[in-house]
C-alpha cells in the first residue's frame, strides 16, 4: 500500500491546538473538507502525536494550510522541534477561542471539536470550522509526494515557459 500512496500528492497542513495551558502543532497531509453545510473538515491523526490527547479531548484546533515556501515550519511542526520549538518559525496568532493559526499561509481553518473515531494508528477527528483566514493573495501551496516536497505553481511556470 506504501508505494502507491507515494503517489499521492497531497497538500501540506499544520494542524494545532491550545489546550488552555500550552499550543500544541502537528504537520499532516490526511486533511480534507467533509461538509458543507455544516462547514466542516476531517484530519486523521496519529495516536502517538501529542496533539492527539488535547484534540481527543475536545480542545478546538486549527488546519494551517502551508504555502509553498513554509518548507522548513513543515519540518520543525513534523519532529525536529518539540512543545514550543514548534513555533518558533513564522508568524502566529491566536483565534478568538485561543487556538493558535499561521498567518502568511495558504488558509487558516479554524474548528470546533465535533467527533473523532479509533481506526488502526490514527484517530478520525471531525471539526466544525468556526473561521477562516486567507493568509496570501497567491495559491501556491505546499504539496508533499513520493517522500518530497513539491511546488507546483513553480513546475506549472516553467512548463509554459518551455
Amino acid at each position: 500500500m506504501e508505494i502507491g500512496l507515494r503517489r499521492l500528492g497531497r497538500p501540506v497542513a499544520v494542524i494545532t491546538c491550545w489546550d488552555g495551558e500550552r499550543r500544541w502543532a502537528k504537520t499532516a497531509t490526511a486533511v480534507t473538507e467533509l461538509s458543507m453545510d455544516p462547514p466542516s473538515l476531517l484530519v486523521c491523526i496519529d495516536r502517538q502525536a501529542g496533539v492527539h490527547g488535547p484534540i481527543t479531548r475536545g480542545a478546538n484546533f486549527c488546519v494551517n494550510i502551508l504555502h509553498a515556501d513554509q518548507h522548513a515550519i513543515s519540518e520543525q511542526c513534523g519532529g525536529a522541534e518539540r512543545g514550543e520549538g514548534r513555533f518558533r518559525e513564522g508568524r502566529w496568532d491566536s483565534a478568538a477561542c485561543g487556538t493558535p493559526y499561521l498567518r502568511g499561509c495558504e488558509a487558516s481553518f479554524v474548528c470546533e471539536y465535533a467527533t473523532h473515531m479509533d481506526h488502526g494508528t490514527h484517530t478520525i477527528v471531525v471539526g466544525t470550522v468556526t473561521e477562516v483566514q486567507i493568509g496570501t493573495d497567491e495559491i501556491d501551496p505546499l504539496i508533499y509526494v513520493d517522500g518530497h516536497y513539491a511546488h507546483p505553481a513553480a513546475d506549472a511556470l516553467t512548463a509554459e515557459g518551455q
